[in-house]
């Protein structure tokens, strides 16, 4: 009888086409009742049945029927014999010429689920919309429109992860309007309607082979199937105009971008392993690959091994890392292999090889018209300092592997000076940083190298470089703030020293110069002045303690600045 009644329907639908387009409107039907006691339904229009044995999650594809009259639409269990064992019955007016679409969602007994979070009923139902496309308005796109059909789920928005926010406040049975974007392979992050910090789950939409097709994306299931008689999961599926449904998949994802800023010669050219594969050969020392596609929520071990490895056996140290999906990270592997062989952190900070993490990364700047920096202090012999702008502080007091939050500036020349973090006044090292181009671009700065190549078997020597988000790695030159011609230049003989140190000057002091010994911390521990005409000048250090020091020149016109040691 069902059988007889779906092929007179068929018929009846193949007649109404021949007639008039102002009499007809074209309707898609959508199975989204996540009631296990729905799972597999029969359909009948006015009286004769439309879709036998029709299974949650599955679609129709557009059909014609009579426009300007009452249609009764029934929904009856997948054993039903005739409409008389409809469960539900809908009385619809469809428009002429007209294109709707039309999802059945909710439960038959809302006593016997979870309640809606933003109150909404969740009885069993007929979400209908009209406006709805089979093609897209542009050749070149995909349309869509998003139906919210997780009962028990609240308001959310839906994002395309690093592109837009596509869908924002949708609750229960909420139907958006169309959405145009490019064809491409998009992950959806829902989260939330008021926190898109939190991502609820996400999804992979790969409309990339839909150009010029349209699309009703649909919510649906239950966010917790066990309060819901163990109903199918929440997920997100996609109905195509032909009634093709697609799967979107679950995905749990981060960013990464790795940065290799380990000064230890030792560590110069490095393999890098993730989860036993090889990620990078041959990684120098100031390289940084983009930002890449990891995977997230589940354990990672990242492995180091020396140049020409054959295996992630091979790897010199390992390091564990559980990233969350749709944060972006950077992994900057900093310090010395054998930190007995190299100069200790004046703030006691170790300097042991390590992987520097940091989440909250940012591919571009928030806005347009700025560059958004962060700062790294990654130079293992290195005070505490800040960093200047002119006289605006960028950073301050940050020591050994800081990592600063975000600034943002505008894109421009700049002069970074680089000071002791509690005297501004004295620049250790200045150096020339053209953003000028990066306006829109997020970067990091990082300090790279020793201060005292010699204290550290003869490697790299301190600088900044900034790497931008493609792996981009720009070096900033060194300057000093001032002329050449304005710097003090000596050397301290011996060093390291024990009870007196002798100054050597390239040139006879051209004035009276204020001579400061300071420790590693910034603090003033001496202070003298230098005559006029000196070449050479003597100092005693027999009262000072073990450490690191620097001596500070400075005249009303130059400036120099030099690390000691104290045995």
């Amino acid at each position: 009888m069902k059988k007889t009644q779906l092929l007179t329907l068929l018929l009846f639908a193949g007649l109404s086409s021949f007639q008039a387009k102002a009499q007809t409107a074209e309707l898609q039907i959508i199975h989204n009742a996540a009631d296990p006691s729905a799972a597999s339904v029969d359909i009948y229009v006015d009286g004769l049945l439309l879709a036998d044995d029709f299974t949650f999650r599955s679609a129709t594809s557009f059909l014609t029927l009579n426009s300007g009259v009452m249609i009764n639409v029934g929904v009856a269990a997948a054993t039903s014999t005739s409409v008389s064992d409809t469960l539900k019955n809908f009385e619809i007016t469809l428009m002429s010429g007209e294109r709707y679409v039309a999802i059945a969602n909710g439960v038959l007994n809302p006593a016997g689920f979870d309640t809606n979070p933003d109150n909404r009923s969740t009885a069993f139902t007929l979400f209908i919309t009209d406006g709805v496309r089979d093609l897209a308005m542009m050749p070149a796109d995909v349309d869509f429109i998003v139906e919210h059909g997780a009962s028990d789920a609240p308001a959310v928005d839906v994002l395309a992860r690093n592109v837009a926010s596509l869908v924002d406040d949708a609750a229960y049975g909420d139907i958006t309007g169309y959405i145009s974007v490019p064809p491409a392979n998009y992950i959806l992050d829902v989260t939330p309607a008021n926190d898109n910090s939190v991502i609820v789950a996400s999804f992979q939409a790969d409309l990339s082979g839909l150009g010029g097709g349209s699309a009703v994306v649909f919510a649906s299931g239950f966010l917790d199937p066990t309060a819901n008689q163990n109903g199918p999961s929440f997920g997100l599926f996609a109905a195509l105009s032909s009634g093709v449904v697609l799967t979107l998949p679950p995905v749990s994802q981060a960013r990464l971008q790795v940065i290799h800023n380990a000064a230890d010669p030792a560590a110069a050219i490095v393999d890098i392993y993730v989860n036993g594969n090889l990620l990078l050969d041959d990684f120098a020392f100031r390289n940084a690959t983009a930002y890449i596609d990891v995977p997230a929520d589940a354990l990672l071990n990242i492995g180091v091994a020396g140049p020409g490895s054959t295996s992630v056996a091979d790897t010199l140290k390992n390091f564990e890392v559980t990233l969350v999906n749709g944060q972006s990270y950077i992994a900057v592997a900093n310090g010395v292999l054998n930190p007995s062989g190299f100069s200790a952190n004046p703030d006691s900070r170790p300097t042991a090889f390590t992987l520097l993490l940091q989440d909250g990364m940012r591919e571009m700047s928030m806005n347009s018209s700025d560059v958004d920096l962060r700062v790294i202090h990654g130079a293992s012999d290195a005070p505490t300092v800040d960093v200047l702008a002119g006289t605006a502080i960028l950073v301050d007091d940050a020591a050994y592997t800081d990592i600063t939050a975000y600034l943002s500036v505008p894109p421009a020349a700049y002069t970074l000076n680089i000071t002791p973090g509690n005297d501004n006044s004295v620049i250790v090292a200045s150096f020339a940083a053209d953003i000028s181009t990066l306006g829109g671009a997020s970067a990091i700065i990082l300090a790279s190298g020793f201060l005292d190549p010699t204290s550290n078997q003869n490697g790299p020597a301190f600088t900044l470089i900034g790497v931008l988000a493609d792996g981009t790695v720009i070096p900033f030159n060194l300057s000093t703030g001032i002329e050449e011609s304005q710097i003090n230049k000596f050397n301290i003989f011996p060093n390291p020293a024990s009870d007196m140190v002798q100054l050597n000057f390239a040139e006879n002091t051209s004035q009276p110069t204020t001579l400061n010994v300071m420790t590693s911390a910034g603090q003033l521990v001496r202070s003298e002045v230098i005559p006029q005409g000196t070449s050479n000048y003597k100092i005693l250090m027999d009262n000072l303690s073990s450490g690191v020091y620097f001596l500070h020149t400075k005249t009303d016109k130059s400036s120099g600045f030099q690390k000691l040691m104290i045995q």
